[in-house]
């Protein structure tokens, strides 16, 4: 069997300015003379992961461990530094909830917007729209703009929308923290659904009671290196061991 997602030897390279500057003047003065100094930061090392399809694969590690940049490569964000990354299927990145969304626009301006961004065409977002607001759960704000919604408002339109559709793989980076318990728990009835309909799912989560709960695969990450990945169990029990 082919695998859904394969990542090989993937190294990520991000250069950082490493000294202060006071101003944009003398950060484009100390630019233009090719004198300022940048620091190479790595941010992940040689890693490769086989993600077969079905799988619910999890990515543990603390902030900075790489999780977010990898994920990023897979949804073809960013082009790996070396390495190569092969997806066969349609991926729904819930990566920045909300990234294509515009403030100044109503919720029912933005999620014929946010669904053009996923490549979704005006008669499927009018087939999904009552769909999307139902699950969202915000009819009485559907014409406030965006800018008034709380951040947990935000990304309940932004994970409706997302999973209106059954992508091969849905990449999920820490969407499950948002909104309050009960909304959590529908997102990952949601995410179930999606999953016993063959949908292969990528989960960043700082929750190991989450990852236990969903996934039968997990890679450890630290400093952008692979640590550990087996089955769910082993890896969790080793991550909390140390954690």
């Amino acid at each position: 069997m082919e695998p859904m997602v394969s990542v090989k030897n993937v190294s990520m390279r991000f250069n950082l300015a490493s000294e202060k500057v006071d101003n944009l003047k003398e950060y484009l003065i100390k630019f233009t003379k090719g004198s300022l100094k940048f620091e190479e930061f790595w941010a992940l090392k040689d890693v490769s992961i086989e993600i077969m399809p079905g799988d619910v694969y999890g990515l543990v590690g603390l902030n900075g461990s790489g999780k977010s940049t990898l994920l990023k490569t897979i949804a073809g964000v960013l082009k790996p530094t070396k390495g190569t990354v092969t997806v066969n299927g349609s991926i729904a990145p819930l990566i920045e909830l909300g990234a294509g969304f515009d403030m100044d626009l109503t919720a029912r301006e933005n999620i014929y917007l946010n669904g053009a961004v996923l490549g979704f065409s005006k008669k499927f977002m009018d087939e999904h729209f009552q769909d999307i607001v139902d699950f969202s759960e915000l009819h009485d704000f559907l014409d406030v703009p965006l800018k008034n919604y709380s951040s947990g408002m935000v990304a309940r339109i932004a994970f409706a929308i997302a999973t209106a559709t059954k992508p091969d793989i849905l990449i999920a980076d820490e969407i499950l923290s948002v909104g309050d318990y009960r909304f959590q728990e529908k997102c990952e009835n949601r995410m179930k659904e999606l999953m016993s309909g063959g949908t292969t799912v990528i989960l960043v989560s700082h929750s190991i009671e989450q990852v236990r709960r969903m996934c039968n695969k997990v890679t450890w990450l630290e400093k952008g290196n692979v640590i550990m990945t087996g089955p769910t169990e082993e890896v969790c029990r080793a991550y909390s061991t140390k954690y």
